[in-house]
């Protein structure tokens, strides 16, 4: 079976002509915007710490005005040199870029609740950040989730951006969304609205050109399992079972990142300059007059051994942190604003002290069952030669095949009549978390404040619709059961337990201390272990048990108990890289970093713009939301500087900052009046019943978590 699928592709990759498509990026030139240091202006209006997702949108963004400019500072080099494994789709899995020098490594401690192991958490060392290395795939969170995070926010200013509607807008904004072919779509049982869509972006969003039969028996041996299908994933009702979209370009079966997307197509533009190979070291200060924080400029160096004083460069308007959950307030703490126990142990002079900074941390952790098959995998391919590009270099379908199928199991599917009850449990225990250090690492009162709003909106969700574990299928081959093998992982989604980062010497170039505190929460095993359940059941439910020879990870005879899977999942668990939340956008009375205009508190020109700033986790893949947010920090500093209404349904600060208390002062012009009522008071939804219940009960959740204790 296996061999004669592969012949079809070598046939197929080999025919004359449609499918196999030479890449524009096989012989890309380096673009104008990429310099040297020789070339560095004195000063720009706004630097740019980190070239990833987040980094090179708003780069691109900002300077559509000619009369803006920008230098973006990245640690890592071009691409380049590896261009081609970080075009081809299927390199991601067989030859991709992780465990590499385009990947930082970053180790967490041992994990005391995971087997006391050193977890890894890899993050993209190159321009373009982790969207040149990851797996591609374009989740969106739902609209709970979303409007869960605007009302954290506790009805401050420019909290409606954060919401649904808004982001919406916004991640839509980003797409250049391409349907999949009528064949795919068949095969795959793809089901997608095109409302849901944008087609006019710089990011292709699109499906693979090559599917293997057996994703076609995914949503079926879900449906059959109780997890249905879902029409349209990217709408706001993201769960239940679905083909993912990807950020794929079918013009030639290549990735769409950051770089490719929103970098290479424009013509040179002297406003904009991109220096790689360069780390920001500090960010320099003057005080003013209120005791606030007013950023001049960046110091850099290209390593530890630099001989000092280290460069540096002068900021006219503003700094904007896009080092993503890892380097973004890692910089902040090393240019002094942090929590001040952690920044004087690591001989760090305090200029402002801001407790929440790197605390919070959460992320997405999983596990996964593992059988043997009788099916073809993209494993199988690869080993045969079939996805391998033809001798011309051009490219095939078949090399965009990536994993694609998904689910989010919610807490019925989960736990079945016993999900009330488990949410009254995690109630139950929120207090005593809070103010033990083995929940809740700060004793900070804001950061403890700020755990017990996310816990109180993590629980007020569990019995809703929203996903808690993810199921995916990986068809590229495990370690246990060999080539011929898939599995179906099982991903936590909202996770209880939070950790904290901090960094423990002065020297910018040493990693910092990484505690996600992993499974600190028993509900988080509970969670997990029932989504590995699930995973085992879908390899025995057809369609999909047909493909399904022998489950050989954990084994049932190894494992098939509670006891049994809650001592097994401690010993597994690793990142699905969704590390967030380490500069969270909450209350500063909640232990918040940034406001609604992603501002520092304490600053009054530095804004944090990347993934660290979500305050909860998301049933999603991080990178669509963050496509979306910084499209709308884009728009806010645009509207700040240059006049606009900023993001869709969003009140335009004149000037938003911190004094020195914390407190926001705001002076806002008024996009429209319309707008202005509607942000102003509890927004009516008029969908449907169910969606006005739920908004109302996370409104009146927000009021009361915003109270400190």
């Amino acid at each position: 079976m296996r061999r004669g699928l592969g012949a079809a592709v070598l046939s197929l990759m080999t025919a004359t002509g449609t499918l196999a498509v030479q890449s524009p990026n096989s012989q890309r030139l380096v673009p104008r915007q990429i310099i040297t240091t020789t070339q560095l202006l004195p000063s720009y209006d706004f630097i740019i710490v980190g070239g990833g997702l987040a980094g090179l949108v708003i780069a691109s963004r900002l300077t559509e005005n000619s009369n803006t400019t920008v230098l973006v500072l990245e640690a890592g080099d071009t691409g380049d040199a590896v261009q081609a494994r970080i075009d081809t789709p299927t390199a991601a899995y067989f030859n991709g870029l992780l465990s590499t020098s385009y990947d930082w490594q970053y180790i967490t401690v041992p994990q005391a609740n995971a087997g006391n192991r050193n977890l890894t958490w890899p993050r993209g060392k190159v321009l373009g950040g982790s969207t040149a290395v990851n797996g591609m795939y374009l989740v969106r969170p739902s609209q709970i989730e979303m409007d869960n995070w605007m009302y954290l926010q506790g009805g401050a200013a420019g909290a409606s951006a954060w919401g649904w509607d808004s982001m919406f807008t916004a991640m839509k904004k980003s797409e250049d969304f391409t349907p999949p072919t009528a064949a795919i779509q068949t095969q795959g049982g793809i089901q997608y609205d095109p409302a849901s869509h944008g087609t006019t972006g710089p990011l292709h969003q699109s499906y693979p050109g090559f599917l293997l039969n057996i994703v076609g028996d995914w949503t079926t041996t879900l449906d059959n399992m109780g997890i249905l299908p879902t029409s349209d994933s990217n709408g706001g009702e993201g769960w239940g079972a679905f083909i993912a979209t990807s950020a794929i370009n079918p013009a030639n079966w290549t990735r769409s990142y950051s770089r490719s997307a929103y970098i290479d197509p424009l013509p040179p533009r002297s406003n904009l300059h991109i220096l790689v190979n360069q780390t920001a070291t500090h960010i320099l200060w003057t005080k003013t007059s209120n005791g606030t924080l007013q950023a001049t400029g960046v110091e850099y160096a290209n390593n530890g051994y630099q001989v000092k004083p280290w460069p540096t460069v002068n900021c006219n308007k503003e700094v904007l942190l896009a080092g993503g959950a890892v380097g973004s307030p890692q910089l902040l703490m090393q240019s002094g604003v942090g929590p001040t126990d952690k920044l004087t142990a690591a001989g760090v002079a305090v200029q402002y002290a801001l407790p929440g900074v790197g605390q919070h941390v959460q992320d997405h952790i999983s596990a996964q069952v593992v059988f043997t098959t009788n099916a073809d995998t993209a494993a199988t391919l690869y080993r045969s030669g079939a996805d391998n590009p033809a001798a011309n270099g051009t490219n095939s379908p078949v090399q965009s095949f990536i994993n694609n199928a998904i689910a989010y199991a919610n807490i019925t599917d989960l736990l079945g009549t016993y999900a009330p009850t488990m949410q009254q449990e995690v109630l139950a225990n929120q207090s005593a978390n809070a103010n033990s250090r083995f929940f809740n690492p700060s004793a900070d009162p804001t950061v403890t404040a700020g755990y017990n709003a996310i816990y109180n909106a993590t629980a007020a969700t569990m019995l809703l619709p929203i996903g808690q574990v993810e199921l995916l299928l990986a068809l590229t081959g495990t370690q246990q059961g060999g080539d011929a093998s898939f599995a179906v992982q099982a991903a936590l989604q909202h996770p209880f337990s939070m950790g904290e980062l901090y960094i423990a010497t002065p020297n910018p170039f040493d990693y910092p201390v990484i505690d996600p505190n992993y499974l600190s929460n028993e509900a988080d095993v509970i969670l997990l272990r029932e989504g590995l359940k699930l995973a085992r059941t879908i390899g025995q439910t057809q369609p999909l048990a047909a493909s399904a020879i022998t489950e050989v990870y954990p084994g049932t005879a190894a494992v098939s108990t509670d006891d049994q899977w809650d001592a097994w999942l401690r010993t597994v668990i690793g990142t699905e890289y969704h590390p967030s939340c380490t500069c969270a956008m909450l209350p500063l009375a909640l232990g918040g970093v940034v406001d609604p205009y992603l501002k520092v508190y304490g600053t009054q020109n530095v804004r944090v713009v990347d993934s660290s700033v979500y305050p909860i986790e998301f049933a999603a893949h991080l990178m669509a939301p963050t496509y979306g947010l910084a499209e709308q920090a884009a728009e806010l500093i645009s509207a700040k500087w240059y006049g606009g209404p900023g993001p869709a349904g969003f009140t335009a600060p004149v000037t938003s900052q911190a004094n020195s208390s914390g407190t926001n002062t705001t002076t806002a012009t008024t996009a429209s009046s319309s707008t202005s009522k509607k942000s102003a008071a509890l927004p009516v939804f008029a969908k449907d019943k169910s969606r006005a219940l739920v908004m109302g009960l996370l409104f009146a959740l927000s009021a009361i978590t915003s109270l400190v204790p």
